[in-house]
């Protein structure tokens, strides 16, 4: 996989390698960290705030397209979050209890994000890596079963569904 350094935010590519098709996004690194894990993905944005439970990792938002999935250990796709600064404190807490998604990737950086990833370093010594993706690379992400999050930012889509 040589030569993802090197990617560009917002371009996306396909490469074989063994007789596999590869898909490979590029985003940008808000908070890094390599991680792999199943994609809940949604787009609908997610309010963490009455939405997302801390102590189990469930998404209880009855509203929201994933309610009832756990999210812990999982990379989270959402286009945004809803609601406020009280997005950080229910990540956090989910961080503290290690019911956390293993990543989140958004359209777009967002703070309330963001801020929990940076806390949740040195309060507990574990960040959440966050990606943002421009929309058309974040839409591609539907298709995906799960995904591999890398340091610099590239989102490689593993067990990629027929559209």
């Amino acid at each position: 996989m040589r030569g993802l350094g090197d990617r560009r935010a917002g371009r996306s590519r396909r490469f074989r390698v063994d007789g596999v098709t590869r898909v490979v996004l590029g985003g940008r690194s808000v908070v890094p960290g390599t991680v792999e894990g199943p994609l809940l993905y949604a787009t609908e944005p997610l309010s963490f705030w009455g939405g997302y439970d801390p102590e189990t990792g469930h998404i209880i938002d009855r509203r929201h397209p994933l309610t009832g999935r756990n999210a812990a250990g999982c990379v989270l796709a959402i286009p945004a979050t809803r609601g406020s600064s009280t997005t950080t404190a229910v990540l956090l807490e989910s961080v503290r209890n290690r019911t956390a998604p293993a990543a989140i990737i958004t359209e777009g950086p967002d703070a309330f994000v963001a801020l929990a990833s940076f806390v949740a370093a040195e309060m507990y010594e574990r960040s959440i890596p966050i990606v943002a993706l421009d929309p058309r690379d974040y839409r591609a992400l539907a298709v995906a079963e799960r995904v591999r999050v890398l340091e610099n930012g590239c989102l490689e889509m593993l067990g990629v569904r027929s559209a």
